[in-house]
């Protein structure tokens, strides 16, 4: 018996080591859109499915980041940190060398999230490039919708961008969600040739900022509310996203990159989506 418990794990690490690791990078177009929160979520609830999970912070430590909320020391360039909810935890500042960390290699068969930050060009950063998918956070406000058309357009200029996903946070219902992300997808199909792909929504609860304060997801603390609900059906339709082509095709030349920047200076003059209050 002992030999076949033996072999079957020997065949369990041989099965994973062939799994390949799911990158996916998240991010907003400015502050206060949720990103932070919907990676901390997505990844417990990912870790509830069974997954192993490393959460990769691209932001300075603060009270609101994923070090903060979760109260974990992790200087930038020190390994992983497990939270308690079982998520590793790894502080990576986009400033910070990142050329020696091979992601993949730290996670087979599992998920990595990367809570992404921007830098002020709106440009991802060496590691949200390699992932497999971006995933863009916004809310159901025109101003919100605005920003994160503009800032896909950036995206596909600065880096070739062919397609990304994105999550309607905070929505009021179904029908208000469902709007913004039919009129976001045929947009972006209409102007820019970019995929823009639906990824779900998360409803407006204030069982979020509570769970927040107790310096938890709520995923953890209030697994039967809206939010939580919402969050581990994206999570479990993650794990399912067909594996394509990356995101971005390879980095331009300088000659390249110059035509990308006189053709985004032109694209911006294309009209935003309407948000879903003024759609037909």
């Amino acid at each position: 018996m002992t030999k076949l418990v033996a072999d079957q794990a020997d065949g369990l690490r041989r099965l994973l080591a062939h799994t390949p690791t799911r990158v996916v990078a998240i991010a907003g177009m400015r502050r206060r859109e949720g990103v932070t929160s919907a990676a901390m979520n997505l990844a417990a609830a990912l870790v509830h499915q069974g997954k192993e999970v490393l959460l990769v912070d691209e932001h300075p430590a603060h009270a609101d980041s994923v070090a903060g909320v979760w109260s974990i020391r992790a200087p930038a360039g020190e390994g992983p940190v497990r939270a308690e909810c079982g998520v590793e935890f790894l502080a990576a500042p986009r400033w910070q060398p990142q050329a020696s960390i091979d992601l993949r290699a730290r996670r087979h068969g599992g998920v990595v999230l990367i809570d992404a930050a921007l830098d002020d060009e709106g440009r991802l950063s060496p590691f949200a490039q390699a992932a497999d998918e971006l995933l863009l956070v916004l809310q159901p406000r025109a101003d919100s919708i605005t920003t994160a058309y503009a800032g896909i357009k950036r995206l596909h200029y600065a880096h070739g961008l062919k397609q990304l996903r994105f999550l309607v946070n905070g929505a009021s219902g179904v029908d208000e969600a469902q709007k913004i992300m039919s009129n976001l997808a045929n947009t972006g199909s209409r102007y820019l040739a970019v995929s823009l792909e639906p990824s779900g929504w998360v409803r407006a609860d204030a069982h979020l900022a509570d769970a927040r304060c107790l310096g938890r997801t709520v995923v953890e603390s209030f697994p039967a509310t809206p939010a939580a609900v919402d969050f581990r059906g994206i999570a479990a339709d993650m794990l399912r996203w067909p594996w394509r082509a990356p995101a971005r095709t390879a980095q331009a030349d300088d000659a390249r990159a110059q035509e990308r920047r006189m053709a985004m200076s032109q694209a911006l003059r294309v009209p935003a989506p309407r948000p879903a209050s003024a759609a037909a």
